[in-house]
């Protein structure tokens, strides 16, 4: 028999152990029969990483080929991030869940946006009328999640405005639940988050909008917020390149910028439960989820909470084993010093474990 040995505190506890990798999964136990097992690394063990908000197989155009697909997911795992999200993509990336190399993928399939009210070649444009139809063929083509464009900018008002109305996106979250799927949205701003919550969203992406009504509401129904700070950061620029034809627009997103770090911990200290998401694709880079990390940390959040978002806390929440527990799938990040005292080592890890291969 062989196996891999890995040795150093496992996070979240931090306890001292010699982890063995056999068959692809995690054992503490010295398998019987084992006459020697190769020490594939040392340090600070750590669930893999979670980027909750990511656009594999999309860029600014729209969806990528294959190899650039690959090429991305790459970048990602070798960043650490071994369970990924899917928030909207108009690429088929099933193949990639067949590769035993490339990050574990929960698919969302495309975004479900207004007619010509969303970014070319991203997403199913449909009018209200057609949105339960579009959501329930949605729900069918991913992995248990419906991304909507909560809102956007209407040109008529020159201004971000819902990009449906409430009895629409009631009906169609209604569906989408009645078939298994979660349903996340888009929400800059403000208008749209309301009727979301009142039809059951599971999640909120941004929420840069966010009242401290909305945020009762969400702790209320257990929503969760995915809030991409290397995202919302680009606000200011968003807004210079509208203001000569959007002016109100422009002013929204500067406000909007104006109070997101307001926002985000006042969800926080109410209970929101916040996760991890690079926004990678389009004009977002991938690889980065460490500095999405640094970001939030940045905003006031403390390292064990954002890390913990970032793992354990965002494996459980997508239904992954939450740490390295005896028989758990081998997933797993190894780090020269403690990442949750020093977010500096997300970018440097001695060794990428995933599905009880070293890949990185």
């Amino acid at each position: 028999m062989s196996a891999l040995r890995f040795s150093g505190p496992v996070l979240p506890d931090g306890e001292v152990r010699d982890v063995y990798v056999v068959d692809g999964r995690v054992t503490y136990e010295r398998p019987a029969g084992l006459t020697g097992a190769e020490t594939a690394g040392e340090g600070w063990i750590l669930p893999g990483l979670v980027d909750a908000h990511n656009h594999l197989g999309l860029e600014d155009g729209g969806a990528v080929d294959d190899a650039e697909i690959e090429r991305t997911a790459i970048l990602d795992r070798d960043n650490g991030v071994l369970l990924t999200r899917d928030c909207g993509s108009p690429a088929d990336t099933r193949w990639v869940q067949d590769r035993e190399d490339l990050p574990r993928l929960i698919r969302c399939g495309r975004h479900v946006a207004r007619t010509q009210r969303y970014l070319k070649g991203y997403g199913h444009e449909v009018e209200p009328d057609g949105l339960v139809d579009v959501v329930a063929e949605q729900a069918r083509a991913g992995d248990g999640w419906v991304k909507l464009v909560g809102d956007w900018i209407s040109r008529d008002e020159g201004d971000l405005a819902p990009s449906f109305p409430g009895d629409a996106v009631a009906a169609a979250i209604g569906v989408a639940h009645s078939l298994g799927a979660k349903v996340t949205a888009h929400c800059f701003g403000e208008e749209s988050i309301a009727p979301l919550l009142d039809a059951g969203i599971d999640c909120i992406e941004h929420g840069t909008g966010l009242t401290a009504t909305h945020i009762d509401q969400m702790v209320a129904g257990g929503v969760a917020l995915v809030p991409t700070v290397l995202q919302t950061s680009k606000f200011p620029g968003f807004a210079d390149a509208g203001r000569a034809k959007f002016p109100d627009y422009a002013a929204t997103m500067e406000q909007l910028f104006a109070r997101r770090r307001e926002v985000l911990m006042s969800a926080h200290e109410a209970g929101v439960a916040l996760y991890v998401g690079s926004d990678g694709g389009g004009s977002q880079r991938h690889g980065v989820l460490h500095e999405e990390i640094r970001a939030m940390a940045d905003m006031g959040l403390s390292n064990e909470y954002v890390v913990g978002a970032a793992s354990w806390r965002g494996r459980a929440w997508l239904g992954w084993n939450p740490g390295l527990d005896e028989g758990d799938p081998a997933d797993f990040v190894v780090y020269p010093r403690n990442p949750v005292e020093d977010l500096s080592v997300l970018l440097e890890p001695s060794r990428v474990v995933l599905r009880g291969r070293v890949v990185a």
